[in-house]
Parts: structure tokens; C-alpha cells; sequence
């Protein structure tokens, strides 16, 4: 590397390895390579009164050095140098000012920067409590390819003798090998604190999850050097993904990672006029397992602060703004803890208090006329506050219900009465999700523990795992196909994380951990089952995060967000044939506010929106209608939902649509060339030329234009004889002044120079001011008058031979008499 190149270094600080203890040590100045001039240390360097330097050489080949690094313990401030083999020796790359101060450094060996990156140097940084990795890298426009010039081949790692080799004379140098990607050997690391990785070998397409699980189990196991489980699940991780994909597109993806086809998703607010307004009284305080909203495709039902536990319940078909007075409500008599719709019955809203109870409430067809006081029925059976309920996505009249004495009751509506009642649970639960097939239910608890339960087999858990660590909140849902499970949580730091575990090895860990960002309320998981995209968002947050999850490496395709200016009080996702598929919406949701409730509609951009999108849209289950009955499910039977397809009747699918064939908009040159000759080009030339100057008898453009009205012209006229005296005005007002300034700062120095100096500048007709620029004099001294004097004797002796000279010449020119 030429120096040029080294002085376009730049240090970047990498990441940091916290509570790492590194024995203190320093090192000397490297010995003089041979043929290098001598250089002492502080040539270039500042002095130091305290620490001891250290040298981190680079190594030279040939005319091209690399640069070296210096530093002083306990000092904060590293030194670039290049060491050349002709003077100027050392040569300064850059300063760098770190964070800490140093108690030793290292070098990191050239086989371990990153060459694509133009990485040239890389110093490890011993501080009081962490090590600091500081890289040094050369800007260049590409980073594709492999820069030669940066780096030339570098000592390998195969010793060139052996010690008994050595110790006879053997002087053979230790071969180079290239810095090269393309051209090294694949190394293998292998260390007591990280296992040797493992090659995946093919699975069956069955099996994808179970790969992705084992592959990803052991790379996230080790010591705790290892970096964080959420980089394993990172989106721009380049694991391969599921969906096939061109050739093209696979060399993109290699470079890129894999992406999701929903990555430029647009979240947009729906015009105003379907917003529901000036909503007041919300309550704000429901507990942190409540969703805070509940919707189906009629109504949506809010909690309001009023005594008496009231429930708003407002029709989604009449938007608008609601009236000044009070609205009807649902009072249920105590606190709301939870609520939600029935699936199968768009009239049935069950309510759970704060008194152990469940009150089941039925809205008239028309919606709420005046408010409701008795509820259709009463559930008993808790002995403590009841939080979090949910209704069986297969069976009618199936209630799950969780409370504070740590058990999970499911209800037969029909019969009204307790079911079942799930055990296990040691600390609060904090969610609970039904399984798509609804065969079994997920639990997560305060004690960081996902449980599942098969409720018609056992009564206890039938597998159990860890989950998030933090019990500050979490939440779950069920994920691809009822394989996995998606837990929402707090780390020990507070940091909200995802965690999806395989829903068939709890036992084993989660799968992928993926950090989101530092916020205190519980990201709320909205599973779409048709695209596998989930969205989360939390209470108070002004963001929803879209990601869709597949079921191999890197497991989370991070797609865009919706960003809201406020932030909502809650969010709620509609069924999915709410959605424009004209549009191309593939997901859409109600976003509660201080005083409005307004529906937000998630699209896909796509060009032909004229044809129906049938890749987003496969078919969607029948999900307001039950596949069995309570009593059916009881005995143990299992249903499934049936599918319809959303392709309206006067729309193609896009797949059917034909195919456009790129037509040529004009003929290509070649075909032009080959086809006339030289004389026929000159003419078509000459053509095209005349056509495009047009006939000379046409009439021109501007002889169409119409005349101005001389009165308008006499208006325009005046006002620019009125801005013209202003300008010329206020230029003779300004000379008037200046001359005047000029006039009476003379006057002030005539004044100054006394009665004497007057005289004098009358009589010589030159003011003493005057005089002084001429003959360059800035004071009067003795010294600067001598000058003078003798300048003005030495002018009139040349002026008097100058006038002997011209005498003599007139005398040469007279005639002879």
C-alpha cells in the first residue's frame, strides 16, 4: 500500500466485549528491518511525560509498507504511522482519540480482517473493563472485488521448519499466501470456548423446521463470548430462504439475504370519513394481558372510565362523529379486566371483572339502543381476578379463561358451565393462545416458562420451556402452521425481544431470538395465517413492527413499518375479508386513539392492480362459521375449517394474466446502417433538417400574440420613471453625504494641525496630510525629514544634468554661420 492509500485511513469502532480481563502487557519497538534508515523514537510522535509507548509494526514487502500503529499506556490516543524505507521513515496516517484509556494493545493477524471491506488494520485496545477493537479502513468507490493494491500476499500459517530443524541451521522462510477470498484456503477454527461448526445436510421439506431448529441450536449454544442469540435471527442474515426463486434473484439474495415479498409493505390511514370521532371517556388504565379493543366485522367494543365498568359498543357501518351526549353502553357491573367477540356469533361479547366472574352479553342486531344492565349469563368458578380470555377458533361456544390463582378453565358456553380446568402454572399467567387446529393451548407465565397443554388428554402441561426472561409482560401466538410459537417478551435488560420456539421441543430452547428495540409496554403479536406475516405493536407505541416468519434461517424477514405521528391506545386486526383485494390490501386493523378510533389498511404495492393478486390471496378459512360443536370437541373430535377464495368474479388472476411482450419503439440503429446507403442518409438528413425548420412563409409565433392597451402601457411607463428617480435619488443623497463626511474630517484635521500648519499649507497651496502620502512618510521624525532631504537634493542634481545634457544637444543642433 503506497502512501496515498495510507493516508486515507479511517478508524471505525467495532463492537465491545464487556467484563473481559486481559493480563496487562506492553510491548517494544520492533528491531530495524536491514535497509531501513535508523529511526529514534519521538521522531514525529508528541512527547509524553507519563506512560510507555507501544509499537504494533507492520510488516514491509518490498518498496510497499504497511502502516504501524503506536500508543502510550494510559493514554487515550492512537497513533497511524507508515515506516517506508527511504526518508521521510515515518510517515503520520492518522490520529484516533478512543474511549478509555490504554493498558496495552494488539494486532490482529492480516488473515483475520475483512479484505472485501478494504480492512488493511485492525488494533485490539486493553481498557480498565472491555476490549476495543479500532479498524482502519482505505474508501474506495467498489467493495465488490478484491483491491491487489491493498493487499499484497501476507505470511500464512504453516510453520516453514521445526524447532529440530531450526536448531540444525535450517533458514527456510514461512511461505505467503493471498489475502484473496477467492484464492485462500478455507480455514477451520477451532477453539475450547466455540464448538466446530457442523454442515447441514439435506432434509425433507417436512422436516424444514426441525433443520432450522438443530442448525440454529448449535450455533447459539457456547460460552458467553458468543455474540447475542438475536444475531442469529437477523433479516439481513443470507441463510437461504423457502420460496423459490430465479437465478437472478438467488445471486441477489446471496449478496442481500433473503426478503420477503411483503418487505415494502404501506401501512395507510383510510380517508377521514370512515373514522369514528369524538370518543370520549376511554378508558386508558386496562390491564396489561387486555388488548384494550376488541373488533369483529360489525362492531368494535372500547372500555370507557365511567363507574360501573361501561363498554362502548359502536357500529363499524356508521362512521361519523358521535354525539356531545353520552352513548349507550354496556355496564358490567365491576371493573373490565378483558373482553372480546364470540367468532361465531357477532352478537356475543364476553366480559371478564375484576370480581372472578365472566358475564356473556348480547348486542341487539341493530347495535346498542339503550344500555344493557343484565347480562345473558353468568360464569363462576375462579377464585381471583379474572384477566385474559379467548374462544375456540374451531368450536362454538368454547371458552379459555386464565386468572390469579394461576389456573387455566375452559367453559362450555352451551351448558354454562366449567369444562376443564388446566394446572401446572406456578406464577401469574400472562397469555394464553389456542392452537389453529385447536387441539391444544400455549401458556406464558411470569416465571419465563411457555407451556402446552393437550386439554382433552391431560389436565397438566404437555411440554414446558424457558421464554422470556423478564417478567415484566409477555405475549404469544401461534406460527406457521401450528408448528411454532411466537413469544413476545422483556430480556433481563427490559429490552423487548421475539422468541420462536418449535412448538413439538420447548424443552430445547427457542429457535431465534430477535431484539426489537427498548420500550416498557408488551409488544401484542397479530398473526396473519394466509401470509405468515405478523404484526406487533404495543400500548403507547407509535409504531408497528411487520415481519414474516418463516421456518428456517434467519427465521424474521424484517418488511417495512407503520409509523403513526401519536400514539395509540390500542390495535385491533379485522377478519380478513374486510380487506380491498382491489387495493391489493392484505391486512387491515382499527388503531385506537385519545378520541377516535381509524382503520388502517396494510397493502402491497403492485403495478397491475387490475388483475387479482392470487400469490398474497391464497384461500382463506371460513373463520365465522365453527367447524364442530362444544360437545363434538369434548369428545375428542377434531374439525377444520373450510376455504374460500377472495378473487372477486370480475377479476383475473395475475397469474392467468397475459404475458406483455416488449415491443421496440423505434427501429435499432444496426437495421438503419445496413439497410441505406451514404446518399440516401445525406437525403433523409437534409429532410428532417427542413422539416424541422418548417416553410419560410409560415407565420411566426410571436405575430399571433395580441398588443398591450396603451393606457396599461402609460401605467407600466410611469412606474418605471417613478423607480428610476427613487434610485437615482438615493445615489445622489449617498454621494451628498459622503462628500460632506470627507469635507468635514479635513476640516477636523486642519483644525487639529493649529494656527502654524494652516499657514503653512496656505502658503506651500499642500496640506500636511497630502504631503505625507506623496512622499510616503507615515511620522514626522528627524530621521524620515533627512531622508528626504537627501532624496530632493539627489532629484534636483539629476534634473540639473538632465538640463546640461538637453543644452548640449540643442548647441550640437544649431547650423554653422
Amino acid at each position: 500500500m503506497g502512501c496515498p492509500q495510507a493516508r486515507g485511513l479511517a478508524p471505525s469502532l467495532g463492537w465491545r466485549q464487556q467484563n473481559f480481563t486481559v493480563p496487562e502487557a506492553s510491548c517494544s519497538l520492533a528491531p530495524r528491518r536491514p535497509g531501513c534508515p535508523r529511526v529514534e523514537w519521538g521522531q514525529g510522535l508528541p512527547s509524553r511525560g507519563g506512560g510507555s509507548p507501544l509499537c504494533l509494526p507492520g510488516a514491509c514487502v518490498g518498496v510497499w509498507a504497511l502502516p504501524s500503529c503506536f500508543c502510550f499506556q494510559g493514554e487515550n490516543l492512537l497513533y497511524c504511522f507508515e515506516v517506508c524505507p527511504s526518508l521521510p521513515a515515518l510517515m503520520p496516517v492518522t490520529q484516533y482519540l478512543t474511549e478509555g484509556k490504554a493498558k496495552g494493545a494488539a494486532l490482529v493477524p492480516k488473515r483475520a480482517l475483512d479484505v472485501m471491506s478494504c480492512e488493511v488494520l485492525r488494533v485490539l485496545q486493553l481498557t480498565d473493563s472491555f476490549i476495543v477493537p479500532i479498524s482502519y479502513t482505505v474508501p474506495r468507490k467498489s467493495l465488490q472485488e478484491f483491491h491487489e493494491d491493498l493487499f499484497p500476499d501476507s505470511t500464512g500459517p504453516v510453520p516453514a521448519v521445526s524447532a529440530q530443524g531450526w536448531w540444525a541451521g535450517d533458514n527456510k522462510q514461512v511461505e505467503k499466501m493471498s489475502l484473496n477470498p477467492a484464492r485462500r484456503p478455507q480455514e477451520t477454527f477451532t477453539s475450547c470456548l466455540f464448538p466446530p461448526a457442523r454442515r447441514e445436510e439435506p432434509v425433507p421439506p417436512a422436516a424444514h423446521h426441525l433443520a432450522a431448529r438443530s442448525g440454529d441450536v448449535d450455533r447459539s449454544e457456547g460460552s458467553s463470548l458468543s455474540s447475542p442469540p438475536s444475531s442469529l435471527s437477523s433479516p439481513s442474515s443470507s441463510a437461504p430462504s423457502l420460496s423459490t426463486a430465479s437465478p437472478s434473484q438467488k445471486s441477489l439474495q446471496s449478496i442481500l439475504g433473503p426478503s420477503s415479498k411483503f418487505r415494502h409493505t404501506l401501512g395507510t390511514l383510510l380517508p377521514r370519513g370512515t373514522h369514528i370521532t369524538n370518543l370520549k371517556g376511554l378508558n386508558l388504565t386496562t390491564p396489561g394481558e387486555s388488548d384494550g379493543i376488541c373488533a369483529n366485522r360489525l362492531r368494535v367494543a372500547v372500555p370507557l372510565l365511567s363507574a360501573g365498568g361501561q363498554i362502548a359498543v359502536l357500529e363499524l357501518s356508521k362512521p361519523g362523529r358521535l354525539p356531545d351526549t353520552s352513548v349507550p353502553t354496556i355496564e358490567n357491573g365491576t371493573p373490565v379486566a378483558d373482553f372480546c367477540w364470540d367468532p361465531f356469533d357477532l352478537q356475543r361479547l364476553a366480559v371478564a371483572g375484576d370480581d372472578a366472574k365472566i358475564r356473556l352479553w348480547r348486542v341487539p342486531p341493530g347495535g346498542l339502543q339503550e344500555t344493557l344492565l343484565e347480562p345473558e349469563a353468568v360464569l363462576r368458578g375462579h377464585t381471583e381476578k379474572i384477566y385474559s380470555l379467548k374462544f375456540h377458533p374451531l368450536a362454538a361456544d368454547i371458552l379459555a379463561s386464565s386468572s390469579y390463582d394461576m389456573s387455566v378453565r375452559i367453559w362450555d358456553l352451551q351448558a354454562g358451565r366449567e369444562k376443564l380446568c388446566l394446572r401446572g402454572h406456578r406464577e401469574q399467567i400472562l397469555s394464553m393462545a389456542w392452537s389453529p387446529d385447536g387441539r391444544k393451548l400455549a401458556t406464558v407465565s411470569k416465571d419465563g416458562r411457555v407451556r402446552v397443554y393437550a386439554p382433552r388428554q391431560s389436565l397438566e402441561p404437555e411440554q414446558e420451556g424457558p421464554g422470556p426472561e423478564g417478567g415484566r409482560g409477555a405475549r404469544l401466538v401461534w406460527v406457521c402452521g401450528g408448528h411454532c410459537l411466537l413469544v413476545s417478551g422483556f430480556d433481563s435488560r427490559s429490552e423487548r425481544q421475539l422468541y420462536l420456539s418449535d412448538a413439538a421441543s420447548l424443552a430445547a430452547g427457542p429457535l431465534a431470538v430477535l431484539s426489537i428495540d427498548t420500550a416498557p409496554s408488551t409488544l401484542i403479536p397479530f398473526y396473519d395465517p394466509d401470509t405468515s406475516v405478523v404484526f406487533l405493536t404495543g400500548k403507547g407505541d407509535t409504531r408497528v413492527f411487520v415481519y414474516e416468519v418463516v421456518t428456517e434461517a434467519p427465521f424474521f424477514l424484517e418488511c417495512n413499518s407503520f409509523t403513526s405521528s401519536d400514539p395509540h391506545k390500542g390495535f385491533v386486526f379485522l377478519p380478513k375479508t374486510e380487506c380491498d383485494v382491489r387495493e391489493v390490501d392484505f391486512a387491515r386493523a382499527l388503531r385506537l386513539r385519545q378520541n377516535s378510533i381509524e382503520p388502517v389498511a396494510f397493502r402491497v404495492p403492485r403495478v397491475k392492480k387490475d388483475y387479482f393478486q392470487d400469490d398474497i390471496y391464497p384461500a382463506t378459512a371460513v373463520c365465522w362459521e365453527p367447524a364442530l360443536s362444544a360437545a363434538a370437541w369434548c369428545a375428542g373430535t377434531d374439525g377444520r375449517h373450510r376455504t374460500i377464495s377472495l378473487q372477486p368474479r370480475d377479476m383475473t388472476p395475475v397469474s392467468a394474466a397475459p404475458q406483455d411482450v416488449p415491443s421496440r419503439k423505434y427501429v435499432p440503429a444496426s437495421v438503419y446502417l445496413e439497410e441505406k446507403s451514404d446518399e440516401q442518409k445525406k437525403e433523409e438528413l437534409l429532410s428532417a433538417m427542413v422539416a424541422k425548420l418548417g416553410n419560410r412563409d409560415d407565420p411566426l409565433p410571436q405575430e399571433s400574440f395580441e398588443g398591450v392597451d396603451e393606457a396599461e402601457w402609460a401605467k407600466y411607463l410611469a412606474q418605471i420613471i417613478v423607480v428610476g428617480v427613487q434610485v437615482v435619488g438615493r445615489a445622489f443623497a449617498r454621494a451628498l453625504r459622503q462628500e460632506f463626511a470627507a469635507s468635514r474630517a479635513a476640516a477636523d484635521a486642519r483644525g487639529r494641525a493649529g494656527p502654524q500648519s494652516a499657514a503653512a499649507t496656505s502658503i506651500s497651496g499642500i496640506s500636511l496630510q497630502e504631503a505625507q502620502q506623496i512622499l510616503n512618510i507615515s511620522k514626522l521624525s528627524p530621521e524620515e525629514i533627512q531622508k528626504v532631504v537627501r532624496a530632493k537634493e539627489r532629484l534636483d542634481e539629476e534634473l540639473r544634468i538632465e538640463a546640461q545634457r538637453q543644452s548640449e544637444r540643442e548647441q550640437g543642433q544649431k547650423p554653422e554661420t
